[in-house]
């Protein structure tokens, strides 16, 4: 599945009827590597938007539907906080709905109209594909391009820094510390050489 995915999560959970809950949603997030990977399902209950992390290798978890497969134009919708409801509304009843194996995942083109500022986060700045005019004054649009980075995305180091864990890192420092005297020592030793090559001249 993708972001923009429309998705039903069966989880075992000992305190409603039938020891199982069922959510309905639109997956707004991925995030995560390997056994740690996370989704988010979006929907609106009680005219609230209620969001849900899943760690996608739980235990708890019975069952998890594709009711509708298809992409978005962004990487994350997590500008649909900041949208109407409408666009995170989805029945809880909802049919899935078949798609042939082997075809394409269609693409959803849907550009989503923002609620006015205040939002949660600055959207001008992250060259969105999936929202439509945010109708800013340009100085917004000017700081934005002051501040933009766009050789992150090449950045491998900064990416494997953002999704590697505690529990890995732990044995490379344990190497690391294995040889830092070693250095250290060798570091002295070199710095000890060039003051007598020094005092020599």
């Amino acid at each position: 599945f993708y972001v923009g995915t429309i998705m039903a999560v069966t989880v075992s959970d000992n305190n409603a009827p039938g020891k199982q809950n069922r959510f309905v949603g639109i997956c707004i997030m991925r995030h995560g590597v390997g056994t740690r990977h996370q989704f988010t399902l979006r929907n609106v209950v009680d005219n609230q938007g209620v969001e849900i992390m899943y760690d996608l290798y739980c235990p708890l978890i019975l069952k998890i539907e594709v009711l509708r497969l298809e992409k978005r134009l962004d990487e994350h919708l997590r500008y649909l906080r900041d949208a109407p409801l409408e666009y995170s509304t989805f029945p809880f009843d909802m049919e899935a709905q078949t798609h042939t194996e082997g075809a394409a995942v269609p693409i959803n083109t849907l550009k989503v109209k923002l609620k006015p500022r205040p939002w949660l986060e600055r959207w001008e700045r992250q060259k969105l594909k999936g929202v439509q005019d945010l109708e800013l004054p340009q100085r917004f649009y000017d700081k934005a391009a002051a501040v933009e980075t766009p050789w992150e995305r090449y950045d491998l180091m900064k990416q494997y820094r953002q999704v590697i864990t505690e529990d890995d890192q732990l044995p490379i420092w344990e190497q690391v510390d294995q040889h830092r005297s070693t250095v250290e020592d060798a570091q002295r030793r070199q710095r000890r050489r060039q003051l007598l090559q020094k005092g020599k001249k």
